[in-house]
């Protein structure tokens, strides 16, 4: 009887450690869990995390000026009706996306429980753009020529210039984060990571820090 008592002790006591282990390993996970997280993130290559779809009106008006010296004096006037306009409808599609194809154990920065990573920042592309011509409205006078097509092909170039210049103002940067955010952290979950203890940070906001670092500002948890 003392024999299969002391045995039933000895399979509690293992079972209780074996739990414990494993709570531990949930807790804490491993070291070997960084080069399969690696992988995995690798694996998404260029992930398209944001996009917009963007309507715009090209504008374009010009006139013929008629420009010299008379009696040591110089003129610049316009002609009268001289004038040509034009508007352009532009559907255009941009989207945001992040190349992880260098991604490695260098954008991993563990410190016990805790992990960072650093992601590259992510790229904005113009991916195409579509003119609607049924829609576009012209005004050419009748001792001016019309616009041609190369003239129209031109104003589309100044116009997907001018979205691709103003695109910070749309946040697109932001919502690409938030976007690789949300797809990140619970994969890290799932590793064994609680999100508590999850930092996600971007290139350029890391070489911000490091330099507020370097110059001591703030130190770092």
């Amino acid at each position: 009887m003392r024999q299969y008592t002391l045995l039933s002790i000895i399979l509690v006591l293992l079972l209780t450690a074996c739990h414990n282990r494993q709570a531990q390993t949930v807790q804490q996970p491993e070291r070997d869990t960084i080069p399969l997280m690696v992988m995995q993130i690798r694996k998404c290559a260029r992930l398209n995390t944001a996009e917009y779809h963007l309507h715009k009106i090209i504008t374009h008006h010009d006139n013929v000026r008629l420009k010299g010296q008379f009696l040591n004096h110089d003129y610049d006037v316009s002609l009268p009706m001289s004038q040509r306009k034009v508007a352009i409808p532009m559907d255009a599609v941009v989207k945001a996306y992040i190349d992880f194809s260098g991604f490695s154990e260098q954008n991993v920065v563990r410190q016990g429980n805790r992990i960072r990573l650093i992601l590259p920042d992510p790229q904005v592309e113009l991916v195409s753009t579509k003119i609607d011509h049924d829609n576009i409205r012209r005004r050419v006078s009748l001792v001016r020529s019309n616009f041609s097509d190369a003239e129209l092909a031109a104003y589309e170039r100044q116009g997907s210039d001018e979205i691709m210049n103003n695109i910070s103002s749309l946040g697109i940067d932001d919502m690409a984060k938030e976007s690789a955010t949300h797809l990140l952290v619970p994969m890290l979950q799932r590793l064994g990571f609680k999100a508590e203890d999850i930092v996600i940070t971007f290139m350029k906001e890391n070489d911000r820090q490091q330099d507020v670092l370097k110059k001591g500002g703030f130190h770092e948890n």
